[in-house]
């Protein structure tokens, strides 16, 4: 390094002596210039940095070395275990969609029209052994049972009663059964009536079909040649069909007014809270006529049997030999006595004010209260917390019978 710095120097030297040379001395500054370039070439070679010359032959820098490569073998499981399964997550189940579809008032099962500002048919049924069996008893939605002279009659209410078929034998009315029927709204049908009954038909205005003294008696009813071999008051029979048909002809109203609401609530399992096991009820409305529901719970049904007199069996409709069968059961207890002098033995049987009971439904009973405000009124039902009753969906039965009736449940 001292020897190249020695050089540039002699090099500058040489190229000022020369420039000062007046033969030279116009090309001073070129000179200098030169000299300039040439010492700051030298300084600013790369050997130069850090004052030190630079390796000729610098070793090369040693190369890392490399770790050795580790190949190892896997194990081999002779009896492996299977890899464990994994299920897709569930997914989670849409919601159900709410039925749309309308009800039936008094079922409060789904209809594939609307009904529900239809008025129904209350129809006198008559339950006496030399008239059975019932005919059309079955598509009924609600049964009422209650004493008469020695027997007890039914009063059969339907919402629809277009597909009911034949439906009888029909029978005579009564003071009670009209009250039942009035609060309903429905059109009363029946063949005859008790002088007091016929009474309150007329100053009630009651909407009725009468196939004793009715002008559409003869449209409406008829004597089925299937009973020919009754009693004359035995044979008298209705329809569906008939009703359905003839029944826009009479300029009767058809369709609840406004505002009218059925005092029934209803749930898809109506089994009560806290009841008592009720899997047989026999109510006894007399010493000779009793009426047995018997549960299924295969289909929550109660089956029923009936004893009149020395005759026991199924309840059957004799339309279809099949034995009546119903979700709720409805036990209500209240005054019933002999009218006084009536030479029948006729009953008055009270259905306003208030008085208790019980409800049986999907193998239970429990206590509850029932009240009907006045004779056009519907009965409400309660709990005995005030608590409003609430029905199986379903077909409904109800005995009426006395306080001093004997029921029991087992």
């Amino acid at each position: 390094m001292e020897r190249i710095l020695k050089f540039a120097e002699r090099i500058g030297d040489r190229i000022l002596r020369i420039v000062k040379n007046a033969k030279f001395r116009r090309y001073f500054p070129l000179g200098l210039v030169l000299a300039i370039a040439l010492v700051t070439l030298v300084t600013c070679m790369p050997w130069t940095q850090n004052g030190s010359d630079p390796d000729p032959d610098p070793d090369p820098p040693e190369a890392a070395e490399t770790p050795p490569i580790l190949i190892t073998q896997p194990t081999l499981d002779p009896d492996p275990d299977p890899p464990e399964e994994t299920q897709p997550p569930e997914e989670p189940e849409p919601p159900e969609e709410p039925d749309l579809r309308p009800r039936n008032p008094l079922t409060g099962l789904p209809t594939e029209t609307d009904i529900t500002q239809n008025r129904p048919l209350a129809i006198m049924i008559n339950n006496h052994n030399a008239s059975l069996p019932q005919v059309g008893i079955s598509q009924a939605d609600i049964i009422y049972e209650i004493m008469v002279e020695g027997v007890t009659r039914m009063l059969a209410v339907f919402q629809d009663v277009s597909n009911a078929g034949v439906i009888g034998s029909v029978r005579s009315a009564r003071p009670y059964y009209i009250d039942i029927a009035q609060g309903y709204d429905a059109i009363f049908v029946f063949a005859g009536a008790s002088e007091q009954a016929y009474s309150i038909l007329s100053s009630r205005n009651i909407t009725r079909l009468d196939g004793v003294h009715g002008r559409q008696s003869q449209l409406i009813f008829y004597r089925d040649p299937n009973r020919a071999s009754m009693a004359f008051e035995h044979r008298l029979v209705t329809s569906g069909e008939r009703l359905t048909e003839n029944l826009p002809d009479f300029g009767f109203r058809l369709e609840h007014e406004q505002g009218f609401e059925y005092a029934l609530s209803f749930a898809e399992d109506g089994t009560p809270d806290g009841g008592e096991p009720a899997q047989e009820i026999t109510v006894n409305f007399s010493s000779g006529k009793s009426t047995t529901f018997t549960y299924d719970p295969n289909d929550g049904l109660y089956y029923l049997r009936q004893t009149i007199g020395r005759n026991s069996g199924p309840y059957k409709d004799g339309s279809d030999d099949s034995q009546l069968a119903v979700t709720n059961v409805l036990i209500l207890q209240t005054s019933i006595s002999l009218i006084p002098g009536d030479r029948y033995n006729r009953l008055r049987v009270t259905t306003t004010g208030t008085g208790s009971g019980y409800f049986v439904c999907g193998g239970q009973y429990i206590d509850i209260n029932w009240s009907k405000e006045n004779e056009a009124s519907q009965f409400i039902y309660t709990l005995n917390d005030g608590s409003e009753l609430v029905l199986g969906q379903g077909k409904t039965y109800i005995c009426i019978v006395s306080r001093t009736s004997n029921i029991s449940f087992s």
